[in-house]
């Protein structure tokens, strides 16, 4: 009952983050439940079956004021069961709530209604299809989400070896009694909770050499990599694997909104990272690894400038990066960044997967260009520091 696809060989503790279904039109999955229900005495249940029947029903009728009368009738008439029987009942083992849904077809068509006609219907049946892996879940947490809530693909592959810490809920949306948890897990479940019928499939110990294969091709090959991680081997290798493949790779920097897409989809031949470490892309995945593992910081700080580019980066990340393992110890990350960062890829990727946009480029969100304090700039020039 616990919704894993045969062909994944998904790692031994996929049911800490996964739902189990019951289906009580199959005797043993009602009998499971029962047994659930009489020995759980803490668990919680959720029922609103009717309550959602009844906006489907309104949904499917949209040219039609339904009385109250009338609804009950017409969601009768679908049902043509017991409402106890309809649907599936969702458990959620880590939170120990039961709840009781429409199965996953009218559950995607509610959940999905008001995305009609900014993505159409045949539009949606595509984007069901479609597999997304995302590195990193840091930046990657908003995105996932983002992508979830939005249904953009009908897959997603998680990877991230760390573990939340109470610096990380600055931009992370996570709970203080998630504090420990894999981050991986934690974005996988607040996604099962949104939407119990999208897949997904966590890579606890991140990309490594022995799991970069499964992330990119178990189950069927990515459709597009989202990569937000902090190792430069692990952005590099990504990379590499993916151009090997011809799928196509996002990345979000969360400053000055900087959006990369590298279409090796359509440009097989593309340097990664726009040609900016051409040195590097020659090397075999060992002596990459080997090679930079061994950087200091410095070194590292100095392939992010050739990366990204300091001339991309806002005054306030550029005294950041100065001040690295100095004053503070991480890459600065804002909430607000981040947030931006999960819809920016999220549109992207859906054009990507539509068909709807073929480029390759470095592109910017820039809010300190977006909005200018004209007033404030004047009294600067003419030397007013008065801010009464």
């Amino acid at each position: 009952m616990d919704k894993i696809n045969s062909s994944v060989n998904a790692p031994d503790h996929s049911t800490i983050y996964r739902p189990v279904y019951f289906r009580l039109i199959n005797p043993e999955e009602e009998e499971s439940l029962k047994a659930l229900i009489q020995n759980n005495r803490n668990l919680t249940i959720y029922d609103t079956i009717l309550s959602q029947l009844a906006e489907l029903i309104k949904l499917n009728n949209p040219q039609k004021k339904l009385t109250k009368e009338e609804s009950a009738e017409l969601i009768a008439l679908h049902m043509k069961s017991e409402a106890d029987q309809y649907g599936v009942w969702v458990y959620f083992p880590w939170s120990n709530k039961l709840v009781h849904t429409l199965d996953e077809k009218e559950f995607a068509q509610v959940r999905t209604n008001r995305n009609v006609y900014k993505v159409t219907p045949e539009e949606i049946a595509v984007l069901q299809q479609k597999k997304i892996g995302i590195i990193g879940l840091s930046v990657g947490q908003s995105i996932a989400l983002t992508l979830a809530m939005e249904r953009t693909c009908g897959e997603l592959r998680l990877a991230d070896f760390d573990e939340i810490e109470l610096s990380n809920m600055n931009r992370i949306k996570v709970s203080v009694q998630d504090l420990g948890l894999n981050k991986s897990i934690v974005a996988a479940r607040q996604i099962a909770e949104l939407d119990p019928f999208i897949n997904v499939i966590c890579f606890t110990d991140g990309i490594t050499l022995d799991t970069i294969d499964e992330f990119f091709t178990g189950n069927g090959k990515l459709d597009i990599l989202v990569e937000e991680c902090d190792g430069i081997d692990i952005k590099i290798l990504a990379r590499i694997k993916a151009k090997e493949l011809g799928i196509p790779v996002v990345m979000d920097t969360n400053d000055k909104g900087m959006l990369d897409v590298e279409r090796f989809d359509l440009e097989p031949e593309r340097p990664i990272f726009h040609g900016k470490v051409a040195e590097l892309e020659a090397l075999s995945p060992d002596e990459l690894t080997e090679r930079l593992n061994n950087l200091t910081i410095p070194e590292k700080i100095g392939y992010l400038g050739k990366i990204i580019g300091f001339e991309n980066l806002s005054e306030a990340m550029m005294k950041s990066v100065s001040e690295m393992n100095k004053t503070i110890v991480g890459w600065p990350q804002l909430a607000s960044a981040v947030t931006l960062g999960g819809a920016m890829i999220t549109d992207i990727s859906r054009k990507i997967l539509l068909k709807q946009f073929s480029d390759s480029g470095r592109y910017f969100v820039d809010f300190d260009n977006l909005f200018k304090d004209e007033f404030n700039t004047i009294k600067t020039i003419n030397g007013d520091n008065d801010t009464h």
